[in-house]
């Protein structure tokens, strides 16, 4: 007997096997993707386009609904989709549409950034003809060697599964597997459906089966037993074991099982810049942020530590200190990573397991285990001294202008627990890794492992999408929001309350310090008009400021805007944003040059040994010798 076929164009299945796709974990089950942002052009308008069109006004008996967001710049919308995914524990994601040639293209720093996080997304990339017909069709990239090249092969290096999908029925192969590394916690990052502007139209008879309901089973893997025994008889060798906690942690919801553990045995618990919150930083095992911009506590211990305990972490350069954070020359690694290429990292004992059930068996194993007085005191001096210099920083009192710290002290003390702070590049990432105080996993949200400028509007718009129950602050400096503030139309246009805390300090704070301290004068890192007698390296004077207005600009895209001068200024202007129904931004000047946190790592950033730059000559001098402290593990 003939299987049943129901006839759709390519766009029409893509949609509706998209509304049949579900999740499950520990017996949870959900859509993985309800909905799906675009930006129609010639490309994708009458494929992709006319099948969102007809789901929403006349859907099909027993289609449900993919929702439509409409953007308003491509790779902001991959940046909210990721960051709803991540919000979702990367148990749910969302989809992007483009039109073919720069809309497609626009994505690919989006894709670059959900791979790098190990973070779900599912992009559709419209394409050229397929059957060549219009050659070359507007906007098309040619290659006289290869007419099958087109812009979109650039996604190749930063997806994790990418396909062109160039007859109809290679969808049926192309789908599932880009399903299949989506749902995957090993694989998972961008997949990436190419899909010709002709193919999206074209008409085929689908097997009725193709879009019956699938679950993807998110099974938790467990420690093999040997394994297991491995990283028990390193923990109990050890005098002075440290957790390094990744965002793993907190994607596997294995936040109570950690803080069971570090309880049970007083292990102290540092943190990463995706990892932090697994832990609420006033447990008495929690030292918080580690590495190059890391607690001064964390790194204190690290120096010492003989046993890191990684938990889902990638060991990324800020984590390690550029391999300068682990000190003791006896120290030994034990990992436990879903992904064999995270776990090895180090030269590690690898403990190949889902991060809750390892810590549950590891716990289980350790039983009556706890480390010695001597270390717990010290776990506890470094904590304590840590948190007098947080208060410090917090309430510094600075003039005339606040320091950005303070501004941050300020938000930590009135956000909730269940409140979503979001951030993700410049100088803040750091100055909040080792001052942030969270209590709980969702409240700090910050993209650092291709810290993207222009991220923390989109992902503020994700965010609060998964999480609408929550106050969504993203912190955004004026650098970031000259990036890409384009998708504040889109927060308005749907409705979402969100608060922006704009810090604004004419410049680069966070590449102006590195670039002093490396020799290089703050060169370039200024928002300054160009004056003839110095060229680019420009003072302070604030006649040659660029005269960009940031509230105004702002307020043209719709946001409620509050202008404040001072921190308890800044404190009001919250409590009437957190009260507004409306999304608000709160405008503040901050002082470029810091003060900062007292700096407790290092950052491997070469400096040239031939210049004739004083400044550049002393900065070479300390780099010889702070490079000297660099390791290699095996």
């Amino acid at each position: 007997m003939a299987e049943t076929t129901i006839r759709l164009s390519v766009g029409q299945a893509v949609v509706r096997y998209l509304t049949r796709q579900y999740t499950e974990r520990d017996g949870v089950e959900q859509r993985f993707i309800p909905g799906m942002f675009g930006i129609f052009g010639h490309g994708n308008v009458a494929g992709l386009g006319q099948a969102l069109l007809q789901n929403e006004v006349d859907p099909a008996e027993g289609e449900d609904r993919l929702e439509y967001w409409h953007g308003r710049n491509e790779q902001g919308i991959v940046h909210a989709a990721t960051a709803y995914a991540r919000t979702k524990d990367r148990l749910q994601t969302l989809a992007a549409t483009a039109s073919i040639g720069p809309g497609s293209l626009n994505m690919v720093t989006g894709a670059a950034l959900a791979t790098t996080n190990r973070i779900p997304v599912l992009l559709f990339p419209s394409d050229i003809f397929a059957n060549r017909a219009p050659n070359p069709v507007l906007q098309q990239l040619e290659d006289a060697s290869d007419p099958d090249i087109s812009c979109n092969d650039a996604f190749k290096p930063v997806s994790k599964f990418w396909d062109r999908v160039n007859r109809p029925e290679q969808l049926m192969v192309s789908l599932p597997g880009a399903m299949r590394v989506l749902t995957d916690p090993v694989e998972t990052g961008a997949a990436v459906v190419c899909l010709p502007e002709d193919v999206q139209a074209e008409v085929y008879d689908w097997p009725a089966s193709f879009f019956a309901k699938k679950v993807w089973h998110m099974d938790r893997q467990v420690p093999a037993p040997s394994a297991l025994a491995r990283a028990v008889e390193a923990v109990k060798a050890s005098r002075n074991p440290l957790i390094v906690s990744g965002g793993g942690t907190i994607y596997s919801q294995a936040s109570q099982e950690l803080r069971d553990l570090a309880t049970r045995t007083g292990i102290p618990v540092s943190d990463t810049q995706a990892g932090k919150g697994a832990i609420n930083w006033d447990h008495p095992a929690a030292v918080g942020g580690l590495g190059a911009t890391g607690s001064g506590a964390a790194n204190a211990l690290a120096a010492e530590a003989d046993l890191i305990i990684g938990i889902g972490t990638r060991y990324s350069d800020f984590t390690t200190g550029s391999q300068t954070v682990f000190g003791n020359p006896d120290v030994r690694f034990v990992n436990i990573n879903v992904a064999a290429f995270d776990a090895v990292k180090q030269g590690a004992e690898t403990v190949l397991a889902d991060a809750r059930e390892a810590l549950t068996a590891l716990a289980g194993a350790l039983e009556g285990y706890h480390v010695e007085e001597s270390w717990t005191a010290r776990v506890r001096a470094e904590a304590d001294a840590w948190a007098k210099a947080t208060d410090t920083c917090y309430h510094l009192g600075h003039g005339p202008l606040p320091a950005q710290t303070e501004v941050f002290g300020a938000l930590n003390e009135m956000m909730g627990d269940e409140d979503v702070m979001i951030n993700a590049a410049g100088s803040m990432p750091g100055d909040l890794q080792c001052l942030w105080r969270a209590k709980t996993p969702v409240q700090y949200h910050v993209e650092y492992a291709f810290s993207c400028m222009g991220y923390e509007i989109p992902a503020a718009l994700g965010v609060k999408m998964a999480r609408p129950e929550s106050e969504v602050v993203a912190i955004v400096g004026d650098g970031t929001y000259q990036m890409l503030p384009m998708e504040l139309a889109t927060i308005v246009q749907e409705g979402k309350k969100v608060i922006f805390v704009l810090l604004q300090n004419y410049g680069y704070s966070s590449i102006g310090a590195l670039s002093e301290s490396h020799g290089s004068q703050r060169f370039g890192t200024k928002y300054r008009r160009d004056d003839d007698d110095k060229g680019h390296v420009r003072g302070d004077d604030e006649s040659l400021r660029l005269p960009v207005d940031i509230a105004a600009n702002a307020r043209s895209w719709g946001l409620d805007v509050l202008e404040v001068h001072g921190i308890e200024e800044f404190r009001e202007a919250y409590a009437k944003a957190h009260a507004s129904s409306r999304p608000t931004m709160i405008h503040i000047e901050t002082d470029l040059y810091g003060p900062n946190p007292p700096a407790t790592g290092w950052w491997d950033v070469p400096v040239t040994s031939e210049s004739r730059l004083e400044s550049t000559q002393r900065a070479y001098a300390q780099y010889a010798e702070d490079v000297k402290k660099q390791r290699r593990f095996f």
